[in-house]
């Protein structure tokens, strides 16, 4: 039998909440690489050297920046996203005319993924914007763009709040959402499609197959995801970090500043350590969200 909705809503909630901490854990020293290359394309070689100029400049702290707004971040976000999963999941069932049990294809869960993309960009958006910020305070302040400070969560906000106020919180809230619709239709969509493949392999249901084939199907759906919408990232980094100095120009003024001024390949400046990190980022996620969302469902059952 189905839990109720609410039930059903609170248990993708909390599994969300896991696979979202556990996705943190395994690749926040990549990520930080990732939005220092982005905001300062020309300072590093490669993501190996940024990570070690970061390691020698701040110590091991320095990858680990912004790790707290990052748990926040993306256990908020995988919350509001599997939470909105579940239900986008429902209305595509209602609006097809199919009954309230049936299996969506994967495309059709693609769909819902993208709509429930847009509820959680409205919770990201903020709290990966302190996120960045921290990353990327060291390059900031040793290039003289801004007066040296505090490096912690509270004395960001306190500054973001003081200068720009509350909206100052959703400064790239456009680009977020030019990024996550289509990201999480390829994200979702390509998840989906591999868990698929592996069932039919394997001959046994999705939800049988296993860690590896889980945590490979999670790093593929990452990658899918990257591959579409990273300059899009590029941009949104760009803004919530270079926003510090001033007002910053919007998602399209920024876009062909940027492709104008650095080149198009500066839209794609750490991609690498994205790529590397989206295995076991994204591997972890959906391990901890299908493996915590089964075990409350058999407690629900039983």
């Amino acid at each position: 039998m189905a839990p109720h909705p609410v039930v059903q809503a609170v248990i993708d909630l909390s599994a969300g909440a896991v696979g979202g901490a556990a996705c943190v854990f395994s690749g926040q020293p990549l990520d930080t690489a990732k939005v220092k290359m982005q905001t300062f394309p020309n300072l590093y070689q490669g993501f190996v050297h940024c990570i070690s100029s970061t390691y020698k400049q701040v110590g091991l702290r320095g990858l680990y920046q912004g790790t707290t707004p990052a748990l926040v971040a993306n256990i908020a976000e995988n919350s509001v996203l599997f939470m909105s999963y579940g239900f986008c999941q429902q209305v595509i069932r209602f609006t097809a005319g199919l009954h309230a049990e049936a299996v969506l294809s994967d495309v059709q869960k693609a769909c819902a993924g993208s709509v429930a993309s847009i509820f959680s960009s409205l919770v990201l958006c903020p709290t990966e914007l302190v996120k960045c910020r921290l990353q990327a305070m060291y390059e900031m302040e040793s290039s003289g763009k801004i007066a040296k400070s505090q490096n912690t969560v509270w004395s960001v906000v306190k500054s973001i709040m003081r200068h720009e106020g509350p909206q100052g919180f959703f400064q790239g809230l456009t680009t977020t959402i030019a990024r996550e619709v289509p990201g999480y239709f390829c994200f979702f969509g390509a998840y989906e499609l591999c868990r698929t493949t592996f069932a039919d392999y394997m001959r046994c249901s999705k939800e049988d197959i296993g860690v590896a084939p889980i945590m490979f199907s999670g790093g593929f759906g990452g990658a899918c995801l990257w591959l579409v919408v990273y300059p899009f990232d590029c941009v949104k980094s760009r803004i919530q970090v270079m926003s510090m100095t001033g007002k910053q120009a919007g998602f399209f003024k920024t876009f062909t500043s940027i492709a104008g001024t650095e080149g198009v390949r500066a839209l794609y400046s750490g991609l690498a350590p994205t790529m590397v990190r989206t295995f076991p980022a994204n591997g972890a996620l959906f391990l901890g969200y299908e493996a915590s969302r089964k075990l409350m469902m058999e407690k629900f059952d039983n």
